[in-house]
């Protein structure tokens, strides 16, 4: 695609609250985009897809210059997603080096929420709440169910997140909801029931690395919880493609409509921790996975508002902002933006983007020049 025909559909871009150097921001690995800001706008490229083939990461590269200069405005600050593994960080430090420019590291789920910051043009502190499949957290595990502090120096504070089930086999739990589900009976002391209950050939061996604790890293992914429950009510063993299982879930739950909420189907631990494994000890046992369905979904949003209800109380922030890409499901999303603009709360939303991860290149920008104007960038 020819120059002029790039800058002919950035259109006028996304108004941001302050002006600042030029950013090229890189995404993350799944649905990436790039970020590329000039004053007061950010302009974000379409999803070159997953960077997983040779094709999406030239593609990658491609978009970074297209639109580089379609904007002509060459970059002063790189930044890129906290997995030093991903080719677009690396594509981010080989830019730097090159061009002798500060390289900035965004976490991804503080990404995720300052994306619906610029969007909104937020200059305060605000709760953020990060739900989805995986992004690499500070402390090197694997997150996915944050609960943030986002300030406006460009640093954020963990202030929880939803208790870590152990992922057998790595990352192939994510891609088999069953051994999710084994997961749960595990942390329940119902270990015993895992090789019977599952027709895998892998029940038993699964069963054992959960018994030893090997190779059964710890996440606090959401969208694991979703798989988890997805395996227990036997919605979906194995999935074919990304997020399968919880898009089962969502149908299902669709289709039985809102039910009661497990009053004790969740409990917050005192160091920030929302722990639901009561909710999935109940769906361990439920019959129709149609009513489980509904009962997670409705759950779960009760666990979440409370939790946000504590650190709203705890801090003093009245505002929420929720990104991630469970936010796409939207009983979750309507149940839980309900329940907390009845507590008094400001909910912000993604409105011109994803909350998915098409949205990370814009928060990373977003938070590179929060640092440059708070003299923290490098």
């Amino acid at each position: 695609m020819a120059i002029n025909a790039v800058a002919s559909q950035l259109g006028e871009g996304i108004a941001l609250p302050f002006s600042g150097p030029a950013v090229l921001a890189c995404g993350a690995w799944l649905k990436n985009t790039v970020c590329v800001t000039r004053g007061d706008r950010a302009y974000v490229s379409e999803s070159v897809g997953d960077l997983d083939t040779p094709a999406a990461c030239v593609a990658h590269e491609t978009a970074s210059a297209r639109l580089i200069a379609a904007l002509d405005a060459e970059p002063s600050l790189l930044a890129h997603d906290l997995h030093p593994d991903f080719f677009s960080s690396r594509f981010a430090a080989r830019f730097a080096g090159e061009h002798g420019l500060p390289l900035i590291a965004v976490q991804h789920h503080h990404a995720h929420i300052a994306a619906v910051m610029a969007e909104h043009g937020v200059l305060e502190p605000v709760l953020g709440l990060a739900l989805d499949g995986v992004g690499l957290g500070t402390n090197g595990r694997a997150w996915g169910g944050e609960l943030l502090r986002v300030d406006m120096d460009g640093g954020f504070v963990r202030l929880g997140h939803l208790a870590e089930l152990a992922l057998p086999g790595g990352d192939r739990a994510a891609r088999e909801p069953w051994r999710m589900a084994a997961s749960v009976l595990h942390a329940l002391g119902r270990g015993g029931e895992i090789a019977a209950r599952f027709d895998e050939p892998a029940a038993a061996t699964v069963a054992h690395m959960l018994e030893k604790g090997f190779n059964a890293p710890p996440s606090s992914s959401a969208g694991r919880w979703f798989d988890a429950a997805a395996g227990l009510l036997g919605v979906c063993a194995t999935m074919r493609f990304e997020a399968e299982a919880a898009m089962a879930l969502e149908r299902l739950a669709a289709g039985y409509g809102p039910v009661e909420p497990l009053a004790d189907g969740f409990v917050l631990e005192p160091d920030g921790t929302l722990n639901m494994l009561p909710l999935l000890a109940a769906l361990a046992d439920v019959k129709d996975p149609v009513y489980g369905a509904a009962l997670f979904h409705h759950t779960l949003a009760h666990g979440l508002a409370a939790w946000v209800e504590r650190a709203a109380e705890s801090s003093g922030l009245r505002t929420v902002a929720l990104g991630g890409g469970c936010f796409l499901n939207r009983i979750l999303n309507r149940e839980l933006t309900h329940k907390l603009e009845c507590m008094g709360l400001a909910v912000l939303q993604p409105r011109l983007l994803s909350p998915g991860d098409a949205a990370i290149s814009l928060g990373q920008a977003y938070v590179a020049l929060l640092r440059w104007r708070n003299g923290t960038c490098a």
